[in-house]
C-alpha cells in the first residue's frame, strides 16, 4: 500500500457528530478521498463546509443497502465513529442503541470483509471500564460498545481484518453542539442563572478535540504500514484527570467571571465515574499535546 496519504481512500460513519466531522474535516485537509456513510435523516450541520469536498453515502439500514456501498466505494480504511450516545437508557431507547451501536457497525464490518477491505478504527469508550475493571461498563452504552468489540472479535480470527479501537475519555473543543460541560458553564455565564451540579469531586479526564483527531490519524497511519497484529486497542487519554471543581475554577477564570454552581445541588447519578480508568495503553507515538488551559482559550475564542 502506497504510504502518500492523497492515495488513501476512506469511509467514515460518524462524521456528522462532534468527533466524527472533526476527523473527517482533517483527513479533508491532509488529502484523503473521504467518503461518509449517514443516515437518511442526518444533519450535515457540522461539516456543511466540507460537503463539496466529500462523497455522501446514505444508508438505508439494511445489510444489502451496506454491502453495495462498499461495493462502490472499495476504500482502504474505515473510521467507524457513529453511535448513539446515551449516558442513562430508558427502555424505548434500547432498540435504537442496539440498532446503532451493534446491528449497523455489523453490518458495516460485513460489507468490509465481502469486499476485501481489512483495515478498521473502531471508537470504544473509557466506560467499559468502570472502577478500573478490564470490563464493567458504566451504562447500557458502554456495553453496547463491548458487545461489537465482542463481535469483532470473530471477524479478527477468521479473516484478514486488523483492527485499532480507540476508547476516548471526554472529548471537548470549538463548535460542540453536544449537552456536555462546557456548553453547560457557557449557558450559566451568559444567563447568570444557578447551576446545580454533584459534589464535584469526581475527576475527568478531558482531551481537546485536536489531540484526539491526532489518534485518530496516527492510528490509521499504524494500520496502513502493517503494523497492527490481529486487534489492538488503546486509551486516548489526557493522562491528568482534574477534578470536576477545578475545571470549573479553570474556566472561570479563563472568562473572567465567577459561575453562580450550587455544588450539591443535584446527587450524583447512579455509577458515577468518580476515578476514570487508567489501565490503557498509549498509541505509539502518541501523547496530548494542548491543556485544560489552552484548550478552554482556544474554545472560547472560537465561540465568541
Amino acid at each position: 500500500m502506497k504510504s502518500n496519504k492523497k492515495q488513501w481512500k476512506v469511509v467514515i460513519t460518524g462524521a456528522t457528530g462532534f468527533v466524527g466531522s472533526n476527523v473527517a474535516r482533517r483527513l479533508v485537509t491532509d488529502g484523503w478521498d473521504v467518503h461518509l456513510i449517514a443516515r437518511t435523516e442526518s444533519n450535515f450541520s457540522l461539516v456543511q463546509d466540507i460537503l463539496k469536498a466529500v462523497t455522501i453515502h446514505q444508508h438505508d439500514g439494511t445489510t444489502e443497502n451496506m454491502l453495495d456501498i462498499f461495493e462502490r466505494v472499495k476504500p482502504n480504511i474505515v473510521f467507524h465513529l457513529a453511535a448513539l450516545f446515551l449516558a442513562q437508557h430508558e427502555p424505548k431507547d434500547i432498540g435504537p442503541m442496539i440498532k446503532s451501536n451493534v446491528l449497523f457497525a455489523t453490518q458495516l464490518v460485513e460489507a468490509m470483509i465481502a469486499n476485501g477491505v481489512y483495515c478498521l478504527i473502531n471508537t470504544g469508550t473509557s466506560w467499559q471500564h468502570f472502577e478500573n475493571k478490564e470490563y464493567n461498563p458504566v451504562c447500557l452504552y458502554a456495553a453496547t460498545k463491548q458487545a461489537f468489540e465482542s463481535i469483532l472479535e470473530f471477524y479478527v480470527e477468521t479473516t484478514p481484518l486488523k483492527v485499532i479501537t480507540l476508547k476516548l475519555f471526554d472529548t471537548y473543543g470549538p463548535n460542540d453542539p453536544r449537552n456536555k460541560l462546557f456548553t453547560l458553564l457557557r449557558n450559566v455565564a451568559k444567563e447568570e442563572k444557578s447551576l446545580p451540579m454533584s459534589p464535584g469531586e469526581q475527576l475527568i479526564n478531558l482531551v481537546y478535540i485536536d489531540d484526539v483527531v491526532d489518534a485518530f490519524v496516527l492510528a490509521a497511519e499504524r494500520l496502513q504500514k502493517g503494523k497492527v497484529e490481529k486487534h489492538e486497542a488503546y486509551a486516548v487519554s489526557s493522562g491528568t484527570p482534574i477534578r470536576l471543581r477545578d475545571i470549573v475554577d479553570i474556566y472561570s477564570r479563563i472568562i473572567g467571571k465567577d459561575l453562580p454552581i450550587e455544588w450539591g445541588g443535584r446527587p450524583y447519578r447512579n455509577r458515577e465515574v468518580m476515578v476514570p480508568w487508567n489501565n490503557g495503553m498509549q498509541l505509539p507515538d502518541w501523547q496530548p499535546k494542548i491543556s485544560i488551559e489552552e484548550g478552554i482559550r482556544r474554545m472560547e475564542l472560537s465561540n465568541d
